[in-house]
């Protein structure tokens, strides 16, 4: 029986690789073996950063709530504890969106938390 070669398999694996690392520097986007290590690190960082740019969103809605909040008298954690109390459930990115665009609407929200202390 002639022995089975991988071929087309292997040549798939690698051009799939090979694409996926286009662009890359030096050999990390040539050579298939290191084409290979720098794909998986870069999938890596691309999962660990998806949640890690979620971290930094929330970090910051929280800075732009709490500088809006201190405008109106407020720390940002009583300002959220009175929110809480209120009934008023609002995200910290609708909030921080309005901090940032109408100051207005979200003095109104500061009063109803303040009202509910």
């Amino acid at each position: 029986m002639p022995r089975a070669r991988t071929g087309f398999v292997r040549r798939r694996k690698h051009k799939k690789v090979l694409k996926m690392t286009k662009g890359q520097w030096g050999t990390r986007g040539r050579l298939f073996k290191r084409s290979n290590e720098a794909m998986l690190k870069s999938l890596f960082y691309a999962y660990r950063d998806r949640r890690q740019r979620r971290r930094q969103l929330r970090r910051l809605w929280i800075v732009r709530i709490n500088a809006a909040a201190r405008i109106n008298g407020l720390s940002y954690s009583r300002f959220m504890y009175g929110l809480k109390q209120a009934g008023v459930e609002m995200d910290r990115k609708v909030m921080a969106d309005l901090a940032v665009r109408d100051a207005v609407a979200f003095s109104k929200l500061a009063e109803v938390s303040q009202a509910h202390q």
